[in-house]
């Protein structure tokens, strides 16, 4: 509760505001102050203090063109935080980082071993596809042949079936070279044809054994001869050695090569 000259000093004051006249403010009219009750103090004291002119402290919005200073070090700060938690995220995950990478490196290995049997695969595949059964009018089919064809041959020639014992022995030469060594012989491929071909594919000392057989078949099938019995007894004898065992397996692309010559 506001003392008695407080109020007067408010309703006074409040006089003075409401006095818009001229004449009014001219010659004012003294007012007794016992004439003014204490409802009209405090209802003038209110007035004065919901005025927003006379308050201790106001609000004043105002628009401004002029950039933070501190906008630029926030966002320099942000990225240095930012950059420095990715350092820390960093070095608390390289063990599982290089974990990681050994993992895939496996896999990459894994893929390729995998890739090169599947394609080895199809390679022998597609060369028993194209394997002949005959070549000219004779069968060169593994299961058509004995097991041991050298021994089988060297019976044959003590028997004196030297025809049968060559025949046996050239049909072996080319069911090994088509069969287990993959060279490129077709049904139609001469005697000429098959030592162009096993000369590409087989080493030199198993070429020089087929060249020699061959030799010995013209000879005997086309000259008339008759084969020494020294030469058909070595036949014989090194068939297995020199055919009955595969060679190092050569690239697909060099066999290719050797059928197209």
């Amino acid at each position: 509760m506001r003392s008695r000259p407080e109020r007067l000093l408010a309703a006074l004051s409040l006089a003075l505001i409401t006095c818009s006249a001229p004449a009014w403010c001219a010659a004012p009219a003294v007012v007794p102050a016992s004439s003014i009750s204490d409802a009209e103090i405090d209802s003038a004291a209110e007035a004065l203090a919901r005025d927003p002119n006379l308050a201790e402290e106001r609000t004043v919005r105002m628009l401004s063109f002029q950039r933070d200073q501190d906008e630029a070090p926030r966002k320099k700060q942000s990225w240095l935080k930012w950059l420095g938690e990715l350092f820390a995220w960093l070095a608390v995950s390289v063990r599982w980082l290089f974990w990681l990478v050994i993992g895939l490196l496996l896999a990459t290995l894994v893929y390729w071993i995998a890739r090169m049997v599947l394609t080895s695969r199809r390679w022998e595949r597609e060369a028993k596809a194209w394997a002949p059964t005959h070549v000219q009018s004779l069968d060169i089919r593994p299961e058509s042949l004995p097991g041991d064809i050298g021994a089988a041959a060297s019976a044959l020639w003590r028997a004196g079936d030297e025809r049968g014992c060559l025949s046996l022995l050239y049909r072996g030469l080319l069911s090994r070279l088509v069969h287990l060594h993959d060279v490129p012989i077709r049904d139609s491929s001469t005697e000429g044809d098959c030592l162009r071909l096993a000369s590409a594919s087989l080493s030199t000392s198993r070429t020089e054994y087929v060249l020699r057989l061959v030799r010995t078949w013209q000879q005997s099938v086309y000259g008339g001869q008759t084969p020494d019995v020294h030469e058909i007894e070595w036949l014989c004898a090194e068939f297995a050695a020199a055919l009955d065992q595969p060679a190092q397996r050569r690239d697909g692309a060099a066999l290719a090569a050797a059928g197209a010559a």
